[in-house]
């Protein structure tokens, strides 16, 4: 997606992107990050936050979930938290009947700071604490948000998963070096899928973000990839090919720390 400060534009673009997915016979679908809303300040966000289960953002997801019969990872949101002036950036997840079936705070808030260039999201954001993992249909999912990406750690203690899932809004100057290196990094030190969902292009706000959509095998391989603009990253996951990778090369089991 390429989001805008409106919310109702934003959930338009997300009903019809959603339908696309569910009808190439998509199971789960994943939303990018900050889908609802990229403000034309980083405080825009504070004003649109919603109260957990509760909101036409969170009711939206519910809808798109029940109608099209999915599991669906809705990127992030704005939640409303303890400090007036912040909000939690989460990922909540639906069953295909539209019931909340998990949820993730992203943890680790970006900075980066290069000439006139310059990011700090713990003005806006107040951090998660805990790992998130989800049972779907297509096994156990793991969950982490963008600048997440950066820390291992949190990875391995998703523990095994069949899928990671990152929803996304790289900067276009991070993502043009990391994005892909990391994203595939991932998957072939977890010897799993990983889906990452980003936004990707011109924004309102001035702001251009990275994109480059994509879906990495548990051997690294780019199995589909969407540079820019709107549209769909789809591709099956194949648990037999996954549990073959990790029999070959049983990396997670010769792990001593």
């Amino acid at each position: 997606m390429v989001s805008t400060p409106v919310v109702e534009e934003n959930i338009a673009s997300a009903r019809r992107l959603v339908a696309e997915a569910a009808a190439t016979g998509a199971r789960l679908v994943l939303l990018p990050e900050y889908w609802p809303i990229m403000g034309r300040s980083d405080s825009d966000k504070v004003g649109k936050a919603e109260q957990l289960g509760s909101g036409i953002i969170q009711q939206t997801m519910a809808e798109l979930a029940r109608e099209h019969g999915i599991w669906l990872l809705g990127g992030t949101l704005p939640l409303v938290s303890d400090d007036p002036a912040k909000v939690i950036n989460t990922t909540l997840v639906y069953d295909p009947e539209g019931k909340p079936a998990g949820r993730y705070d992203k943890i680790h808030l970006f900075g980066f700071t290069k000439g006139d260039e310059s990011y700090n999201e713990s003005r806006t954001i107040v951090p998660g604490k805990h790992v998130g993992t989800v049972d779907t249909a297509v096994g156990k999912v793991g969950m982490a948000i963008c600048y997440d990406l950066r820390f291992p750690e949190l990875f391995r203690a998703m523990g095994p998963v069949n899928l990671i899932v990152v929803p996304a809004a790289f900067t276009y100057t991070t993502g043009k070096a990391h994005w892909e290196v990391l994203l595939r990094a991932r998957a072939i030190e977890n010897q799993c899928y990983v889906l990452a969902a980003a936004q990707g292009g011109m924004h309102v706000n001035g702001r251009r973000t990275w994109g480059h959509s994509m879906l990495i095998d548990p051997w690294g391989d780019v199995k589909a990839v969407l540079a820019e603009g709107e549209g769909v990253v789809h591709g099956a996951l194949d648990t037999a090919y996954l549990d073959s990778v990790r029999e070959s090369l049983p990396a997670l089991r010769h792990r001593t720390m």
